[in-house]
Parts: structure tokens; sequence; C-alpha cells
């Protein structure tokens, strides 16, 4: 098989799927070495930045660059093919002496680069997706999404809620009964409470050196607080990339803000910080009127469960953030969780059209 020095691969990557990754590897092996160009327009909602760093993780082992390209696609149009040929070099200057595509324009583009087109798999018969069919329905294409891809298009679902008012449980039964659905939807995972482990850590460790420790000996500073909500997020994000298009946890970093307050008073920016990192699409409120109190050993402040819930629900409207109140029985507060998230995910995930083509 005939391999070449510098290859090419150009596209929108909106977003990168296996057909895409399968172009990569397969000028990767052919090529002594390989430039991937990130084409994306200000008008797509997916960022350049996140295209290429999700190319960069795919493929480790190539040179990947990225560029905005507001020109309009016309395959018939001599002037605007210069256009982009303008932005394809000044993003990779000098020699190129094979570009690969799976498109009708290869032959074309390796043309004005001077280069040699090879065509890869241009019926899809490996992999039978597209860009256009991602963005269509990201869910029936899970399986051809790297997982960065996954963790970005999951759809975040936080319960959070005062102290002994279901929170765990309901985040999973949720997960639970997404995974019954089965398919992709079977991998559907469930997030713990970092905080709750990092409370019990304390307790431990307090017990180690006084044995008769209770939890009312434990005590926490502001510096606990940002360690909690970032490895909150982290472990959300792992979750996400192994998942199905739903994720469910078990309160979140802005809940931890509240947490804050609730014992230490006032607001850490770490912690607020670390919060507006983080992504999610729907909070579960769970209310504490009709939950009886249990105190499991880590629990202290039945009579602040009413203050908890007003901050909560203060705090989500302040930040606009969308959520609801999840009210009555168990079951209640399951199905009207259900249809929430079902609401969520069918609304989909509103991608923004790329720029016309014209072929």
């Amino acid at each position: 098989m005939k391999r070449h020095g510098h290859g090419l691969v150009l596209g929108k990557f909106y977003p990168p799927h296996a057909g895409h990754h399968h172009l990569v590897r397969t000028a990767r092996d052919r090529c002594e070495k390989l430039t991937v160009l990130v084409c994306a327009a200000s008008v797509e909602s997916v960022p350049l930045a996140d295209r290429v760093a999700w190319m960069r993780e795919a493929h480790p082992d190539v040179r990947v660059v990225g560029a905005v390209d507001d020109i309009p696609v016309d395959l018939t149009d001599a002037d605007v093919w210069e256009a982009h040929m303008a932005v394809f070099t000044a993003a990779v200057p000098g020699r190129v002496d094979a570009v690969f595509t799976s498109e009708e324009y290869g032959e074309e583009l390796a043309r004005r680069f001077g280069a040699e087109s090879v065509l890869v798999d241009p019926g899809r018969t490996l992999f039978p997706v597209s860009g256009t069919a991602v963005r269509a329905d990201p869910a029936g294409c899970w399986d051809y999404l790297e997982p960065p891809v996954r963790a970005a298009l999951a759809r975040r679902v936080v319960v959070l809620g005062a102290e002994s008012t279901g929170t765990t449980t309901l985040a999973r039964a949720l997960a639970d009964h997404y995974r019954g659905r089965g398919g992709i939807w079977a991998r559907t995972r469930y997030v713990a409470e970092y905080g709750r482990e990092f409370s019990e850590a304390k307790l431990a460790a307090l017990r180690s050196r006084w044995p008769g420790a209770q939890w009312e000996d434990v005590t926490f500073t502001t510096d606990d607080f940002p360690l909690i909500a970032e490895t909150q997020n982290a472990r959300e994000e792992a979750a996400a990339r192994v998942g199905s298009p739903v994720l469910f946890c078990d309160t979140d970093s802005f809940a931890t803000t509240v947490w804050h307050e609730r014992y230490i008073g006032g607001r850490n920016p770490l912690v607020e910080q670390t919060a507006d990192r983080a992504v999610h699409h729907l909070w579960l409120l769970t209310d504490h009127e009709g939950v009886a109190f249990e105190d499991d050993g880590l629990r202290d402040g039945e009579e602040l469960r009413p203050w908890m819930t007003d901050r909560f629900r203060a705090e989500l409207t302040r930040t606009g953030r969308q959520f609801i109140e999840v009210t009555g029985s168990r079951g209640e507060r399951l199905d009207t969780a259900v249809a929430a998230v079902d609401a969520l995910l069918g609304a989909g995930w509103n991608f923004t059209a790329p720029l016309p083509e014209k072929r």
C-alpha cells in the first residue's frame, strides 16, 4: 500500500463520530505525518476549541489544528473555492502530499493542494453515520461517539434537597428506571454525593484519634468545600463519558454552595466558580414536607430543613437554573421526575444549523 509524506484530513467534525475517526486512523496509517484540520463556522453551536480538544484526545499521535471558516460551501463557484483555500492554507501551510476524504469534493480539494486524493469508504458502509444524523438524533447515534463527545452531550439531571428528603432514593430510582429501557439506556449512570463520602472520612479520621467521637464533633472549614465541589464535578465527568444520554447526580457542585452556607455561613467564591464551570440541564428539588427525618449518624439538622429547601429554591431561581419541585409519595415523586426528564430528552439537543452547502 502506498505511503505518503504529509497527509491532510479536513472537516467540520460537528460533532466528530466513528466515521471521522476511521478516516483519520486510515490516513495516519498511510502517512509519515498527518494533520487534521477542524473548520468551524461561527453560527455553529459547538465551539471550535471543543472539537479540536475532542479530536486531539481521540488521536494523540496526529497534529490537530483548528480554523474558523465562515464561508458557505459552493462546490460550483471557483471564487468560493479560493476563499476556502485561503483559510485552509493559512491553517496548514507547507506541502500536502495526500488529502484523505470520504466526500465527492475530495478530488478537487486535493487538486488545489497539489496533492493526491485518497477516498476512504465514500459509501459509509463501515460506519453508517454522519454529522447531520448525530445532530438530528444524538441518542440514536450514541454508539458512534467517543467518550468526550458523549460527556458533552449527556443530559445531566441533579437531584438536590435538604437532609433526609429522599435525594439519594430518587436519584437511584431514576437511574434504575432508565436502565430498564434497555439498549444504550442500560448504561445510565448514577453519581453519588461526594460530600457524604467526605463527611464519612472526616468522622472516621476523628474516631481514629477519639473513639467516642460523634457526628456533632466533626468540624468543617471553608477550604473543604472547593475540594468537595471539584471532586463532584470530576466524578460526574467520568460517569458521563461511559454512560447513556442521561446522567443522574445526587447533588452537585451548585448544591455545595448552599451546603457551605449551612455549615460555614456565607459564600465561598472558589465553590461558586467550580459550580459555574459544571454543565447541568435539570434540577429536581426534593421537598421536606411529608418525608420523615431519619438520623443515620451523619445528620443533625432536622429543624433546618425548611430553611435549606427555601435556600435551594431561591438560589436555583436567582441563577436561572431549570428546576422543578417534587412532592408527594415516593411513587409520585418518581413519576413527576420521569415526566420532567422525558420532556428534557424530548426537547432534543438544539444544534444550530451549519452554513448552507451547494453541491
